[in-house]
């Protein structure tokens, strides 16, 4: 690594530099490590508020530019700048692109083809249904996802994803040298080896909740589009659908009840002009996308006995808990259970959270936008507003994405 860009690493790790005074800074000193040694009073000259150069005063006596590289390696990070011609290339086009881009995993071209779902920690069943099958349709298709490993609507979305065998991109709010939240460590280390964990801040940097919005500018910035699956009113979503208007990426939101607290801000977002996404392939003519092959192993799974298929025969898309399905099916409890977990080994009944289930889709085939093309992987109809009611849940003390409180976008 170069003299220079170890300085232009460190300068990005000085808080409150963002983009136009970063962009300042080198205009003014002419390199990054001439802004780096310049003196107070030089700094106040460039236009640095006192507050800025008092953080600049403190990184220097932090940080040590020539010891950032070997820091990089041994957490396996790399760093793209904006001299980069791998930087990526819809970030770049922002005009306030981030002057560095740390990442663990791997950014491919194929990635400039993603599309970011996000939404509430405090997910549904409807939700999770949603995000479940949202992710495992672009995963199949060949788009990249990409969200903020939140709880919620984020994990879900990454997970289903990967496992239908695509690619998954995490933008955090933080130093990649950790994964958070904690308990989304796994699927942290499972996005990078099927995809990459971004972020435009540096080594050591904590999860405050100050990072979380202005991060969510990264999620839009590097996606064709935006899908907000759930999220209230103060949800933080709704600050990426926010940016990605602002970028210019199409905004898609998820039609939900007018009683569920976690659809109003969805419904608002359609109501003031999102696109309302009600089957999931719409994404792919708005974007004029053309999708890469048919779903891996497809094949149609049968009932295997009479109690498989009078299960199957109750379910819809509509989650049914386990207790009504013994009633209904008027079947023992245990022999419902017993027959549910084949069912969703074979791929036939999926579990949507609480011991609800619904039926699975089946896999579909090859899809071209083009005009006249079937409907296919239909948006799920809406479950019913005694299956969605659920009692607020307490917001916990750590920021978490989907959820952060509204504040103030700047770095």
């Amino acid at each position: 690594m170069s003299d220079e860009r170890s300085y232009w690493l460190a300068l990005n790790m000085v808080k409150g530099i963002g983009a136009v005074r970063f962009r300042n800074l080198l205009e003014t000193f002419g390199s990054a490590r001439a802004a780096w040694d310049a003196s107070p009073s030089r700094l106040r000259a460039a236009g640095l508020g006192e507050s800025i150069v008092a953080n600049f005063l403190e990184a220097r006596k932090r940080i040590n530019p020539q010891a950032i590289p070997a820091d990089l390696e041994r957490h396996q990070i790399k760093a793209l700048t904006w001299d980069d011609e791998d930087y990526p290339r819809r970030l770049r086009e922002l005009e306030q692109a981030p002057p560095v881009i740390y990442y663990r995993g791997e950014l491919l071209p194929t990635d400039e083809w993603a599309v970011a779902v996000v939404g509430t920690r405090r997910v549904t069943s409807y939700g999770h249904q949603v995000a479940d099958e949202l992710g495992a349709f672009l995963g199949r298709n060949g788009i990249t996802l990409i969200s903020g490993l939140a709880k919620g609507v984020d994990a879900i979305a990454h997970q289903a994803a990967i496992n239908a065998g695509g690619r998954s991109i995490a933008v955090l709010a933080h130093g990649l040298d950790r994964i958070y939240p904690n308990e989304n460590r796994r699927l942290g280390e499972d996005i990078i080896a099927n995809g990459a964990l971004v972020s435009d801040y540096g080594i050591g940097t904590p999860p405050d909740a100050a990072n979380f919005p202005p991060r969510n500018r990264i999620i839009s910035g590097l996606s064709l589009a935006v899908v907000i699956v759930e999220a209230g009113l103060e949800s933080g979503a709704l600050i990426t659908a926010g940016f990605a208007a602002e970028q210019g990426r199409e905004v898609f939101a998820i039609p939900g009840s007018i009683y569920a607290p976690a659809s109003k801000g969805t419904n608002l977002l359609i109501q003031k002009g999102a696109h309302p996404l009600v089957h999931y392939e719409d994404l792919l003519d708005a974007l004029n996308l053309e999708m890469m092959g048919e779903q891996k192993n497809a094949r149609l799974t049968l009932p295997g006995d009479a109690t498989e298929a009078k299960l199957f025969a109750l379910l819809s898309q509509e989650p049914v808990h386990v207790n009504d399905l013994g009633v209904l099916a008027e079947m023992p409890i245990e022999q419902v259970t017993s027959a549910l977990a084949l069912m969703e080994l074979k791929g036939l009944v999926r579990q949507v959270g609480g011991m609800n289930y619904v039926a699975a889709r089946e896999a579909r085939a090859e899809y071209t936008a083009k005009e006249g093309s079937p409907r296919v992987g239909a948006f799920p109809t809406q479950p019913q507003l005694a299956r969605r009611a659920e009692s607020p849940e307490p917001v916990p003390s750590e920021p978490l994405s989907g959820d952060e409180g509204k504040q103030s976008p700047a770095k």
